[in-house]
């Protein structure tokens, strides 16, 4: 059996703010969990070792010892989630340790000012985006006021704005003396902020990075230890080709959230066989622009048109395969390999589905983990089985929503040449995203949304890579 880690020796200062990052299933989940006590208490295993803080074993006490000093940010918020509406969530975790009323409503109106949480105040939970339930899982840490507070990639689903805001609450922490650790891939927002960043890889810390060293580190440099770039600015758009193609054209496109406005798409066109980046905050429609052109969002009106074909929005799903923003929404068989096969066609024969299953797999460095039951996967690893079943199967238009989430350099690099794979074998792509180096890598088209509607589009090319790069960094 493989070990998650492997005799792993680590103090943190009180006070200090630590980074850990490293690919994909590397470890750092696990260190999270460790700190915060679920494991041994919630994931069982063979434990060596013991876990102190503030001189006591975490894996001896009580978990509700742990938690009333640990506050912890889980990588899919959903798994934290008591309530049904944002407010009572926010105040959930104090209200369980027993804190003063008035001090709690206090806390709340102080979060939801540095977080960004007005807009998301007394909202259905049910009815957030990802990113705003990262949101919130970050407010419910700030409200209870831990003294340790673990995060795991508590970035993944926000847009620039919201990571900006992310920020200035962990930069809050760390002047209020918590102490930060911190599970990351997009690093470029932790500048000026770690103390210290470690470098993990198959379970063992290869490299420990002071402060000075982290923040002078180059894109190159980054890339040359498998590691997301810690400036944005630095990204480069390779050149694109200014080939002409067939659009795939949408009209009057519609639909309604039980009265409240989810997108308005009067005409937008967007190119076939080609990458297509929906950009745009979270909740400005993005996603319900995807499960619309799906054929998911039934009550949605407007047409489709496609190859000189007037198609119902309502029955695009014959058209269409899309990876959610949640993939455990969508994994279902009990090893990576019978999930791949699934999406396969039925009409071809087995043999040759096996084989375009484990195509599929090895495309996204998957085969080794075929027999791993998909739900022990880490979060990168869930997705990256997700997107092998997309490229299994043979759908005209394929959309994934945050494809790239949770996913370290090399994957998602991976990510890019699948996606750019898809194109050359005549398939559509959108790829919903707020991974600029992602769409620097693979993307051909932008369309910007914002409160539902769709803003702008164009394609990339010399003269607009600056307006892309623009939209993500100001």
């Amino acid at each position: 059996m493989r070990s998650a880690l492997k005799d792993v020796s680590l103090s943190i200062q009180t006070g200090e703010f630590v980074v850990l990052t490293g690919n994909s299933g590397c470890g750092k989940t696990t260190a999270c969990r460790l700190v915060n006590g679920l494991i041994p208490h919630y994931f069982e295993g063979n434990l060596k070792g013991e876990v102190l803080l503030a001189g006591k074993n975490v894996t001896a006490q009580p978990l509700y010892e742990t938690a009333k000093r640990v506050g912890s940010v889980f990588q899919n918020p959903r798994n934290q989630f008591f309530n049904v509406d944002t407010t009572s969530e926010l105040a959930f975790a104090a209200e369980n340790q027993g804190r003063d009323p008035k001090q709690i409503k206090h806390n709340i109106a102080n979060t939801a000012e540095l977080l960004d949480l007005k807009p998301l105040l007394r909202r259905n939970m049910f009815a957030l985006s990802g990113g705003e339930k990262q949101k919130i899982a970050c407010g419910s840490v700030a409200v209870a006021g831990s003294d340790v507070i673990v995060l795991d990639e508590p970035s993944s689903n926000l847009d620039m704005e919201s990571i900006k805001a992310l920020r200035k609450t962990l930069a809050l922490w760390k002047e209020q003396g918590k102490t930060v650790i911190i599970a990351e891939h997009r690093l470029f927002f932790l500048k000026g902020l770690a103390d210290r960043v470690l470098v993990f890889r198959d379970g063992e810390i290869i490299q420990s990075l002071d402060a000075d060293v982290f923040a002078a580190m180059t894109t190159r440099e980054c890339a040359g230890m498998g590691l997301r770039t810690t400036d944005l600015g630095s990204v480069s758009f390779p050149t694109r080709s200014t080939s002409r193609a067939p659009m795939i054209r949408l009209e009057d496109v519609c639909f309604h959230y039980s009265g409240t406005l989810g997108i308005d798409i009067p005409d937008l066109a967007f190119p076939q066989s080609h990458i297509t980046a929906i950009v745009g905050r979270n909740g400005a429609g993005k996603s319900t622009l995807a499960r619309t052109l799906c054929g998911l969002n039934r009550r949605a009106k407007g047409t489709v048109f496609l190859d000189g074909k007037e198609i119902p929005i309502g029955k695009m799903l014959s058209f269409c395969y899309m990876v959610m923003q949640d993939v455990n929404h969508q994994l279902f068989t009990d090893s990576v390999l019978e999930e791949v096969l699934i999406s396969v066609p039925g009409a071809i024969p087995k043999d040759l589905r096996e084989k375009k299953a484990h195509k599929a797999l090895q495309l996204m460095d998957m085969e080794d983990l075929s027999e791993q039951h998909p739900m022990a996967l880490s979060g990168g690893q869930k997705q990256r089985v997700a997107i092998a079943s997309a490229l299994a199967a043979d759908e005209e238009i394929l959309i994934f929503d945050e494809p790239t989430s949770g996913f370290d350099y090399r994957h998602m690099r991976q990510t890019a040449q699948a996606l750019k794979m898809l194109c050359n074998l005549g398939k559509t792509t959108l790829i919903i995203t707020h991974d600029l180096e992602l769409i620097a890598l693979c993307a051909d088209y932008v369309v910007q949304m914002d409160g539902g509607y769709a803003t702008e589009s164009y394609f990339i090319n010399n003269e607009t890579a600056s307006r892309i790069a623009s939209f993500f960094l100001n």
